[in-house]
C-alpha cells in the first residue's frame, strides 16, 4: 500500500470496519442464547474529557449491541466498587476513566481491575506482555492460565491499550506498515516521534512502534527518550538521547501527539514534508497548514472506542465463554490434584515460611 498523500484523512472507515466485526460477533452470541456482553465504566473524577469518553463509549456500545453501564462512585469508594464488579459474573469488562487521583494510586487501581475484565489492557500482566512482545497469555508464565495442561481452546490473546492500538491500526490503514516485511520489521527504517509518555497512551505506544522496528522518540515535560527494539527478541531498549527535539521532529516519518492542553501546537514548517500526523489529544495539537504538508488524522476517538469493544469481546472469548469456563475448571482440578500429591512438601514449606516470618519479625523488633 502506498504512503498516504498530504491532506486530511478521517478515522471513519477504520472504525466502521471494526464495528461491523463487533456487531456480527455480538449477533452470533445473542442468537446462541449467550446474551449481550456487558461493559461497566467507572467515572470518579470531574474531568470533561472523561465525560466525553464515557458518552462516546455509551453510544458506541448501544450501536454495537453491547450492554453498557456507567457507575459514579466517589474516588475513595472506587476500589471497592471495582472489586465488586470483578466478582460479578454478569460483568464481562471494566473501564476506569483516568485520572482518578493523578498519583501513583492510579497505577495501583489499574491492578485492582481483574485481568479477566480489563478492556484497557492496563493490568500488570498485560503491561508486562506488551513490553516483552508477548502475544498470548499462554506464553506468559506469570499467568495461571499458562500453567498445567496445554490449552484445549484457542490461545488467549492479550489485550492491548485502546488508544495506542488505535494509532497502530490507523497507521496500518494509511500504509505506514510494510506488510511484505517480516513481523517486527514492518516499520524498520522509519522514525516516529510521540508527544506524550503517559502509562495509558504514550509509553505503550512508543513500545509498540519500537516492537515493529521503528526508532521512536518519546517526548514529555521531562525531556526526550528514544525507544528501539532490544537486542533480546521481544524487549525494548530505552535510552536518553542527545538529539535535539526539533531535529527529531524534522526527521520523523510519523508524528503522534496527545498533549492535553490547548496551548500546545506543532508548527507545520517544523515537520517533515509528507509525514503522517495523528492527533490523539482532545485539543488540536497540530497548527495551521499541517494538512497541506502532511497526512493528518485529526481525531481517533471512534477507533479507540471500537478497539475497546473489540477488547471486551476478546475477554468474553478468553474467560467468559462456555469453552473458557470449562477449561478453567479443568485447570483448577489439575491444580488441586497436584497440590494433594505433595502435602508433606507443602506442610514443610509452610513451616519454613512461618519460621522465616517469625525470624524477620524478631529482627525488625530488635532493630527499632
Amino acid at each position: 500500500m502506498p504512503w498516504p498523500a498530504p491532506g486530511k484523512h478521517t478515522q471513519d472507515a477504520v472504525a466502521e470496519a471494526f464495528n461491523l466485526e463487533i456487531r456480527d460477533t455480538v449477533a452470533k452470541l445473542v442468537s446462541a442464547g449467550k446474551g449481550h456482553p456487558k461493559l461497566v465504566g467507572f467515572l470518579s473524577n470531574e474531568d470533561p474529557a472523561g465525560e466525553v469518553y464515557a458518552r462516546m463509549t455509551s453510544r458506541a456500545c448501544e450501536k454495537n449491541g453491547i450492554a453498557y453501564e456507567l457507575r459514579r462512585p466517589g474516588r475513595h469508594e472506587l476500589e471497592s466498587a471495582v472489586i465488586a464488579a470483578n466478582e460479578d459474573p454478569d460483568v464481562h469488562g471494566i473501564i476506569v476513566y483516568y485520572p482518578v487521583f493523578g498519583t501513583q494510586k492510579d497505577m495501583y487501581l489499574r491492578d485492582v481491575v481483574s485481568f479477566e475484565k480489563d478492556v484497557e489492557g492496563l493490568n500488570h500482566r498485560y503491561r508486562y506482555a506488551l513490553y516483552h512482545n508477548i502475544r498470548t497469555l499462554d506464553e506468559y508464565r506469570g499467568c495461571s492460565y499458562a500453567l498445567g495442561a496445554a490449552s484445549a481452546v484457542e490461545p488467549k490473546k492479550c489485550v492491548l491499550p485502546c488508544t495506542p492500538l488505535a494509532c497502530v491500526k490507523l497507521l496500518e490503514d494509511l500504509g505506514a506498515y510494510d506488510k511484505a516485511a517480516p513481523v517486527r520489521k514492518q516499520l524498520a527504517g522509519r522514525t516516529c516521534i510521540v508527544f506524550n509518555r503517559s502509562e495509558v497512551v504514550g509509553r505503550p505506544l512508543a513500545a509498540m512502534l519500537a516492537n515493529d522496528g521503528a526508532t521512536v522518540y518519546s517526548v514529555d515535560e521531562h525531556g526526550m527518550q528514544v525507544f528501539t527494539a532490544g537486542a533480546v527478541s521481544g524487549t525494548i531498549k530505552v535510552e536518553e538521547t542527545s538529539v535535539e527535539q526539533k531535529d527529531a521532529l524534522a526527521s520523523a516519518d510519523v508524528v503522534i501527539s496527545g498533549v492535553p492542553v490547548k496551548s500546545f501546537t506543532i508548527a507545520a514548517d517544523a515537520m517533515k514534508p509528507g509525514a503522517i500526523a495523528i492527533n490523539v489529544s482532545q485539543h488540536m495539537n497540530f497548527g495551521p497548514g499541517v494538512e497541506e504538508r502532511c497526512a493528518l488524522v485529526p481525531a481517533i476517538g471512534k477507533v479507540t472506542i471500537a478497539i475497546l469493544a473489540r477488547n471486551l469481546l476478546r475477554l468474553h472469548t478468553n474467560f467468559h465463554s462456555l469453552a473458557a469456563k470449562e477449561e478453567s475448571a479443568r485447570n483448577a482440578a489439575t491444580d488441586t490434584a497436584g497440590s494433594a500429591a505433595v502435602p508433606a512438601a507443602a506442610s514443610l514449606a509452610a513451616a519454613f515460611a512461618a519460621g522465616a516470618a517469625l525470624t524477620l519479625i524478631a529482627v525488625a523488633v530488635s532493630r527499632r
